[in-house]
């Protein structure tokens, strides 16, 4: 992990990464002991202090496909929350596939960039919709857009996002990385680490990283801990591989959980180990 990030290296412990990792990191945790039934250093003391949240499209649209579902932006932003209210500084990127995916087959005949360009829009859509549903919950919220709109969001400023960060408001990032043929992922790793934040949270619809589709592939291998390297060799659709070579390059680890079971949010920012670790 990189120095100065005492979150960083607290994760590591909670993934038995080293057992002189573990001894730093237990006494700054007050010694927190193993509850039995799952392997976890659950305590009321998060074991981040500044995250970045991964959220797809699709989870907002939940079972209509398509758009965006009140009910269930609601549920997600009562989730983030109570994260919020743990003391934790939280950044969101959100796809924009509920709308429209530059790379989908309802792009196939269009030019790639005039594609992603409006992959970038419907991120802003999802972005606003997430802020209104949070500010109804009491958190406030800043949306920075890599694409200048001054009229709905922020430009993208990092020492003003941070602050943001300082003064205990979200900040959702917007519009992708304003170029074209870069991913939400790319769009997640990039300001994770222009803000310093300690992990990403990629929140999708299976409980981790597996080296197939579990939900078309029966025994497929779950992975509880792997390496960036590993990741890139066995070509995992985690993230994209800029995306993973951006975190690897700055030892930025990635969590990888079920977005739909209710609490995982809380649960991993807490420290139980639930979900799939990329990490050095």
């Amino acid at each position: 992990m990189i120095p100065g990030r005492p979150a960083g290296r607290l994760f590591g412990l909670l993934w038995n990464t080293g057992a002189r990792v573990l001894a730093r990191a237990g006494a700054r945790a007050g010694g927190t002991k193993n509850s039995g039934r799952k392997e976890s250093f659950m305590t009321n003391t998060p074991a981040f202090k500044r995250i970045l949240l991964k959220l797809s499209g699709e989870a907002l649209a939940a079972n209509q496909g398509f758009g965006v579902e009140t009910a269930r932006i609601h549920e997600v932003a009562g989730e983030i929350g109570e994260v919020h209210k743990l003391g934790v500084q939280i950044a969101i990127v959100v796809g924009g596939g509920n709308f429209f995916r530059g790379v989908a087959q309802q792009a196939k005949e269009m030019d790639r960039v005039s594609a992603d360009h409006m992959g970038m829009l419907a991120t802003v859509i999802n972005a606003l919709a997430l802020q209104d549903a949070l500010e109804k919950q009491g958190v406030y919220t800043r949306v920075q857009s890599a694409i200048e709109m001054n009229q709905v969001a922020e430009p993208f400023i990092r020492r003003r996002a941070i602050r943001h960060l300082e003064k205990g408001r979200v900040v959702i990032f917007a519009g992708g990385t304003g170029n074209p043929y870069f991913s939400t992922d790319t769009a997640a790793s990039l300001p994770a680490t222009e803000i310093k934040a300690d992990a990403i949270l990629k929140a999708t619809k299976v409980d981790g990283i597996y080296d197939a589709d579990p939900m078309k592939v029966d025994g497929a291998r779950k992975f509880n801990q792997i390496s960036y390297m590993e990741v890139l060799k066995l070509g995992l659709k985690v993230m994209d591989s800029t995306a993973i070579s951006l975190c690897k390059d700055n030892d930025l680890p990635i969590i990888i959980f079920n977005l739909n079971e209710r609490g995982n949010i809380s649960r991993v920012v807490l420290g139980e180990r639930i979900g799939s670790l990329v990490c050095a």
